[in-house]
């Protein structure tokens, strides 16, 4: 008796340790992602310029509202108007719409699934299977009401890394959204400027006209009188023409201006007459910031966009890796089932079972290896656009600050040039008012005055649109306010200034 125990003893344990060698003979025949990683480096704006504040979800972005410092309330009011009818941005909120119903189709992957089956089949049983005298070889119904339920056990963390990617994707398609409406409100304030420009510049052009013809017509008197010949008339003629075609030209830019800011609100041609014509008006503080904290690259919608591409990449190989480990499921049902209608709802019918289901990958031809492959590529390539980003801000940042500096310094000696100009003409009509000149040094002298006064706006223009690109290369502004509490140590223990570390990528650019 006791010899037989021993046995029976042995026996099971034999039985358990066959069974462990089985599993781990199965585990090791497993496909295996061996060798397959990633060598791609995320890089820091640390590296380039001093520091980069860790991406979260509590991003701050753009204030959209910097425009008022630009044009005022009629430059915001175009924008805003842009911000609610433009189809790119409905474009982009239906994709994060999209977005958020995949990251909730996601989630609901982690719940159980529970669903009703009703299944009646009118059917000839064979007189040589399983169901047995008087039924088989007679026809019937086979009927079967039955809850079925499953669950997938994650112990690998499939649906963690699924639904980080899904949260990653829908960040790309906020971070999408945000960098449309900050390329489209700067696109206006580039286009309004241009609008004001033009008007001003057609505004000093007939002036000119005025001026020209003033000089003609004294001309004509001269040739009249003798004192001059109609060479001095043929050479006015020649500028009068090209006076009237610049002021035709504007006219032209104009209306083309017009038609691009209407394209811009989403509206129509029409609507782009309606545009009341802006009054250039140069920006009060247009100079430099004297602080430009780094973090505000932070915030910009590409960069952020391209960091969460990243996290949802990494997550995607996550994902990947999982397809290699079992599929454990826990399926149950519970029902009724019968031969014929009339035993349907005995209680001698009902049904239930419990119990797992396990897929293990054994040989997949390379199909797994070569999945989680391109996975790890999709993660490289979106970490090569991210680092790519980063030195793409950095550099036009630089480039604004460049041209915002050679602008002030260009404006000063415009400004100096104007001034000149303007004692010339002073002296001119004194000179007139004495009796010791004619009217026509005065006349040359307004002309000289309207030229430097044309190079001046330019000047003005170009420094005011580099600030605006200064803005979007910046995300939407000086000023860091907005900027979450959350930042790393990293970021907001150097909250020095980039303007050296910029102004140095400019020099060396040059």
């Amino acid at each position: 008796m006791k010899k037989s125990l021993f046995q029976s003893v042995s026996a099971a344990a034999s039985l358990r340790l066959l069974l462990s060698a089985s599993a781990l003979c199965l585990l090791s025949a497993c496909v295996s992602y061996q060798g397959i990683e990633s060598h791609a480096k995320l890089k820091t704006l640390s590296a380039q310029a001093g520091a980069f504040p860790d991406q979260g979800g509590n991003a701050a972005w753009p204030d959209l509202q910097w425009a008022t410092g630009i044009g005022g309330a009629e430059l915001q009011a175009l924008i805003d108007r842009a911000l609610e009818n433009h189809p790119s941005l409905q474009a982009a909120a239906a994709r994060l719409q999209a977005a958020q119903a995949s990251t909730a189709a996601v989630g609901a992957s982690k719940l159980p699934s529970v669903n009703l089956g009703v299944d009646s089949t009118y059917q000839r049983f064979t007189e040589h299977g399983l169901v047995p005298p008087p039924l088989a070889g007679t026809y019937n119904t086979n009927n079967q009401i039955s809850f079925n339920a499953s669950y997938e056990l994650d112990f690998w963390g499939k649906h963690s890394a699924e639904m980080r990617s899904a949260l990653s994707q829908e960040k790309v398609a906020e971070a999408e959204t945000q960098s449309v409406r900050l390329m489209l409100s700067n696109a206006i304030a580039r286009a309004w400027l241009q609008l004001a420009r033009q008007n001003a510049q057609l505004e000093l052009s007939r002036q000119q006209l005025a001026v020209r013809e003033q000089f003609d017509r004294l001309t004509q008197q001269r040739v009249s009188a003798g004192l001059d010949t109609k060479v001095e008339v043929q050479q006015n003629l020649v500028q009068l023409s090209g006076l009237k075609n610049e002021i035709a030209q504007w006219q032209e830019a104009m209306a083309l201006t017009r038609n691009q800011i209407a394209a811009l609100q989403g509206l129509g041609p029409e609507e782009g007459k309606l545009i009341a014509t802006p009054k250039f008006q140069p920006v009060a503080d247009s100079a430099l910031p004297g602080n430009l904290p780094l973090e505000l690259l932070g915030r910009r919608p590409d960069i952020v966009s391209a960091r969460w591409r990243v996290e949802a990449g990494q997550s995607d190989v996550d994902v990947a890796k999982t397809q290699f480990y079992p599929n454990i499921n826990i399926v149950g049902f519970a029902g009724l089932s019968s031969l014929g209608l009339s035993n349907l709802l005995n209680s001698g019918s009902s049904i239930i079972g419990v119990g797992p289901a396990i897929r293990l990958p054994i040989f997949e031809g390379g199909r797994l290896r070569a999945q989680l492959k391109g996975k790890v590529a999709a993660y490289d390539v979106a970490v090569a656009t991210y680092n790519q980003s980063l030195t793409d801000a950095l550099h036009e940042v630089a480039d604004q600050v460049q041209i915002l500096q050679a602008s002030q310094s260009q404006l000063m000696e415009q400004h100096a040039a104007e001034q000149a100009a303007r004692v010339g003409l002073q002296l001119a009509q004194q000179r007139q008012k004495a009796g010791t000149a004619n009217k026509l040094p005065v006349l040359a002298a307004e002309s000289v005055v309207l030229s430097q006064q044309k190079l001046s706006l330019e000047l003005a223009v170009r420094h005011t649109e580099a600030r605006i690109n200064l803005i979007k290369a910046l995300g939407g502004g000086y000023e860091s306010k907005a900027l979450p509490a959350t930042t790393s140590t990293a970021a907001s223990s150097n909250k020095n200034i980039i303007q050296s570390q910029v102004k140095n990528t400019a020099e060396a650019a040059l």
